[in-house]
């Protein structure tokens, strides 16, 4: 193997441990000795790639971050109704969470990052007012009931969901995490969307993008 590709497959080694680590137990709690023998690696190999434990869970953030981006303009490039995008995004993204532990901790560890660095812009009002956006354009096109607020949905959908997350990354490593964003959305939306709106193809896709 060339020199370039094992020091890609051993950092990405080290990222997968420290992942499984900080979502099993949080990062004041994950120690870099664990992280070291999920990993197989010596002090040397990991200090060669990062400098400490807080820059192995920095790159496991940005990682999340940038994935949550490319979701998000895929389902914009799409050319799908707006509420059609907001349910394939909200089913997407819980299909990789529940599959992706290096995504999973890198939510983990943001969510803790901001409770403990009060100022840092919150990711979840980040995301209302994505969904507000959504929403707001599905009203415009009038695919919403009459009397909807966009912003109230947001914030019953984004509460939903983290409150799904929490219980499902307690109970179940997130393996139910989809099963409960897909019972959010069968409740929500068709309490909010009007009656001649139909789903255009967004469960479709989700299938064929290879979530579980």
């Amino acid at each position: 193997m060339p020199q370039q590709d094992r020091a890609h497959a051993t950092r990405e080694a080290i990222l997968h441990a420290a992942a499984e680590e900080f979502d099993r137990l949080g990062y004041e709690r994950t120690s870099l000795t664990a992280v070291l023998a999920r990993a197989g690696l010596t002090k040397g190999a990991f200090y060669f790639h990062f400098a400490s434990k807080e820059a192995v869970a920095g790159a496991l953030i940005e990682r999340q971050s940038d994935l949550w981006a490319q979701v998000r303009e895929s389902w914009r490039a799409r050319g799908v109704d707006p509420l059609s995008a907001l349910h394939g995004m909200f089913l997407e993204s819980a299909d990789r969470m529940a599959a992706d532990v290096v995504l999973r901790a890198g939510v983990r560890l943001n969510a803790d990052r901001e409770i403990g660095y009060p100022g840092v812009p919150s990711t979840h009002v980040m995301w209302e007012k994505l969904i507000g956006g959504y929403l707001a354009e599905a009203l415009e096109r009038g695919d919403l009931r009459a009397g909807v607020d966009p912003e109230a949905v947001a914030r019953t959908l984004c509460g939903a969901a983290l409150g799904a997350r929490l219980i499902s990354s307690a109970t179940t490593a997130c393996a139910d995490f989809p099963a409960r964003i897909r019972e959010v959305m069968g409740h929500v939306l068709p309490c909010v969307a009007a009656a001649e709106w139909k789903l255009s193809g967004s469960q479709n896709a989700v299938d064929g993008a290879g979530g579980p």
